[in-house]
């Protein structure tokens, strides 16, 4: 149960993943093996890897493990590298702002149709735009409050 505590984006991700495979695997096995199809799982498995990519961008995010030039800031003095640093924060926020307002305007808007196969509203795969926008906005906002605390601790050495 600790790792449920600590590790709610991974756990969740694990979840989505087991269950886009478990979809997966239904399909094929109901398509090459009882030679029926199911109507609801090719549809399924593409609304869970809607949620598996705006999580998983979340989780890069929170792990820094996104793609980063680096070679061209690591040029400038440590006072402009932290200038630097702070205008790519604000512009990616500002993005990240936009991208998921617009989002939640987007599923707002989808709200009355379903999905044909599986009958969802199709607010509920558009949704993870929303939660993934506004997991990145935590994780770049936590990550760049947390650099700063530490470069202010280690100037004050």
């Amino acid at each position: 149960m600790a790792v449920i505590r600590t590790k709610p984006l991974e756990v969740v991700l694990c979840a989505v993943l087991v269950a886009m495979v478990a979809v997966t695997f239904s399909q094929v096995l109901f398509r090459y093996v009882f030679r029926t199809s199911l109507d609801w799982s090719e549809e399924l498995a593409r609304f869970l890897f809607m949620w598996l990519a705006a999580l998983s961008s979340a989780y890069a995010f929170k792990t820094k493990s996104h793609f980063a030039l680096r070679f061209v800031v690591d040029r400038f003095g440590m006072g402009l590298q932290r200038a630097v640093n702070d205008l790519v924060v604000l512009a990616v926020s500002i993005f990240l702002l936009v991208f998921t307002y617009q989002a939640v305007i987007y599923t707002l808007s989808v709200t009355n149709q379903t999905a044909p196969g599986t009958q969802i509203s199709m607010a509920i795969p558009y949704s993870s735009a929303v939660a993934g926008g506004a997991l990145m906005l935590y994780y770049v906002l936590r990550n760049w409050w947390s650099e700063r605390g530490k470069q202010t601790a280690s100037l004050g050495d």
